[in-house]
């Protein structure tokens, strides 16, 4: 049977969702990020594995990501590449919301792998973030002491839109107690640049072909969510990241809805299909 079943308190909150009883939590603005690299000929993906204790998808593999910060919407911040605007019609969002999510992809992903999505121009991208300093203002971006905004504009960068490409749009099936709306982005790991185990909300760190993921998945090695899931079985596709980069997305919106079958309450999918690994 595919889909994941729901134990205890979430299944009895599900039963309670799907009759009227509980009403969801609100899905907050996300942005995540697939970073690419090849290596011996073959397309690789950065993954993290989120910390036991963490509140929401706990010991998942997943993609560096977060919520959006109200600051991620300052008009100060220097944009190269497609604008908010047309962000906003890709990702089927106003303005606005369309500016903090790419605000968001760039930040968390540096937050998370200290890979920097900016650069000096329009025409270039931060060749290192390796240093003191650059761990400094990442722990800043981190415990929000210090905006995306003013962290670009101190060292005269540019965020780069345009190194990004548009994936997918999932948001947080109804029974879970924190929630996201989340698009889904994908990204070529910049030349020179180097990820590294930043630690914060994950313990372990990984670069590894998409098939591969997904075998480990199958066996129980790892968990993947359904988003990262399917984010995977679709890279397997491409055998070169300009592939990948170059595919005509049509942005969908899914969301893992909540059942009972046979009896039992489950997170499923249209194609219903296994995720590997246990809630």
């Amino acid at each position: 049977m595919g889909g994941i079943p729901l134990p205890g308190e979430f299944g009895e909150r599900a039963r309670d969702i799907l009759a009227g009883r509980v009403a969801p939590v609100p899905a907050r603005d996300a942005a995540t990020v697939v970073i690419l690299r090849e290596n011996a000929g073959r397309v690789e993906v950065y993954l993290l594995r989120r910390k036991a204790s963490m509140a929401f998808a706990a010991g998942a593999y997943v993609f560096p990501g977060g919520s959006v910060d109200p600051r991620d919407t300052d008009q100060e911040i220097t944009w190269a590449g497609p604008s908010p605007a047309a962000w906003g019609e890709v990702f089927h969002a106003d303005e606005q919301t369309a500016r903090g999510l790419v605000c968001a992809a760039v930040r968390e992903t540096f937050e998370e792998s200290g890979v920097l999505l900016a650069g000096p121009s329009a025409e270039s991208v931060v060749a290192d973030t390796t240093g003191d300093d650059w761990e400094a203002d990442r722990l800043a971006l981190i415990d929000r002491t210090l905006s995306f905004a003013d962290f670009l504009g101190r060292r005269g960068l540019v965020l780069r839109s345009d190194l990004l490409r548009p994936w997918a749009h999932w948001i947080t099936p109804e029974v879970e107690n924190k929630r996201f709306d989340t698009r889904f982005f994908v990204a070529a790991l910049p030349p020179g640049q180097l990820t590294r185990d930043v630690g914060g909300e994950a313990d372990q760190v990984v670069w590894v072909r998409p098939a591969d993921a997904l075998d480990q998945g199958r066996a129980g090695q790892i968990f993947l969510m359904p988003p990262t899931h399917r984010t995977l079985t679709e890279l397997c596709a491409y055998d070169k990241i300009s592939e990948a980069l170059a595919a005509e997305r049509e942005i969908v919106t899914f969301m893992p809805g909540i059942a009972e079958v046979d009896g039992e309450m489950r997170i499923v999918l249209d194609d219903d299909y296994e995720f590997g690994g246990s809630r």
